[in-house]
């Protein structure tokens, strides 16, 4: 499929560069290069993307209002489970004293905001952000065994 759509591509050398990560199985590196992106841009308001395995090269430069708009459907989704469960437990968002965020995805500032807009800043906490989804996991791997 994607050698026809090179046959018709403005600009077959990208479509080219995409066969090559799939033949040499480079998926995982493609992978590390996106999630040093959106960690940069959990940061500061631009980040780089780069990239570079053999024949393909890519150093761009993306910027945070574009990362939130690439994400905005997941946002979305996030927004109205929070809602649903506020909702469901019959519970106001003044009567929560605190929430924890964790997991890496709870350092993307457009993320955060959700929770910040229901719970007010003063009441989010954070930690151990890139190890306790997986302690969690093992925690719950272990009590089942």
């Amino acid at each position: 499929m994607l050698r026809s759509v090179k046959a018709q591509a403005l600009e077959p050398d990208k479509i080219d560069a995409l066969i090559h990560l799939i033949n040499e199985d480079r998926g995982y590196y493609l992978h590390r290069a996106v999630q040093a992106m959106k960690s940069d841009l959990s940061m500061q308001d631009v980040g780089r993307f780069v990239l570079s395995d053999g024949g393909t090269k890519i150093d761009a430069v993306a910027e945070r209002g574009w990362f939130e708009k690439w994400i905005a459907e997941e946002l979305a989704t996030i927004e109205g489970c929070v809602d649903t469960l506020l909702h469901d437990s019959n519970v106001l968002p003044a009567e929560v004293d605190m929430v924890f965020l964790t997991g890496g995805s709870s350092l993307v500032p457009a993320g955060r905001r959700i929770f910040e807009q229901r719970f007010g800043a003063d009441r989010i906490r954070t930690g151990s952000e890139f190890t306790s989804v997986a302690q969690g996991l093992a925690l719950k791997a272990y009590d089942t065994a």
